[in-house]
């Protein structure tokens, strides 16, 4: 799957000590894929707040490779530098909702991977980007933006032309992106999981809505 598996995530160390920069250069190649969800007054932001928060890590980052060098190193040394102020400040709080918006692209196609739909619609995916909303991003917005992203799954693409956006345009065997679908969601399930427990085990989570 082009949009994909072109730039792999390292797997996930032992001591779960995730690398900044190979992170940051997988996950740059992600934003594009809520253009394939069409929907662009609904899309087009969530795009944009994942690829400004990718920037504002790699600033964090570029700022001392070496103090910077894991996502661990990033909160422990914020939280140290900004004091009461840590987590709502800097690549602490980029990183909070980063990581959301990838929860809600992996919840997204592990579901479409698991085969769950409308079995009056199956080509419809309104009940997988659901599923997506409620788990990641759902209990993190007001009512206005539930609303509108509840409203939103009725224009969003058929299945098959989302597999088809995921392949740039390539016609491939529905069997075949599904596998490719599964093989991204295995590779990256295990780093999200380490980020979300990181973020519990400091205390870094918020709850407030946005």
């Amino acid at each position: 799957m082009a949009l994909l598996l072109e730039h792999e995530f390292k797997p996930l160390p032992a001591d779960k000590q995730i690398e900044t920069l190979p992170f940051l250069e997988a996950v740059a190649h992600l934003p594009p894929f809520f253009d394939c969800l069409g929907t662009p007054i609904v899309y087009s932001p969530v795009k944009a707040d994942l690829t400004g928060n990718i920037k504002k890590i790699r600033a964090v980052y570029d700022s001392n490779p070496a103090k910077f060098k894991t996502l661990q190193n990033i909160l422990e040394v914020e939280k140290e530098l900004h004091g009461s102020a840590w987590p709502k400040i800097g690549a602490t709080l980029a990183l909070m909702w980063l990581k959301r918006g990838l929860k809600f692209i992996l919840v997204l196609l592990q579901s479409i991977s698991d085969g769950e739909r409308d079995e009056e619609h199956p080509n419809l995916i309104r009940v997988n980007a659901l599923k997506a909303y409620e788990i990641a991003l759902k209990k993190y917005h007001g009512w206005m933006l539930q609303k509108l992203f509840t409203g939103s799954v009725y224009a969003l693409p058929y299945k098959s032309d989302l597999l088809k956006a995921l392949e740039k345009g390539k016609e491939v065997k529905e069997e075949e992106s599904i596998e490719k679908i599964h093989q991204f969601v295995m590779r990256v399930t295990p780093i999200l999981d380490a980020i979300y427990e990181m973020y519990t085990k400091m205390n870094a989570e918020l709850s407030y809505k946005a």
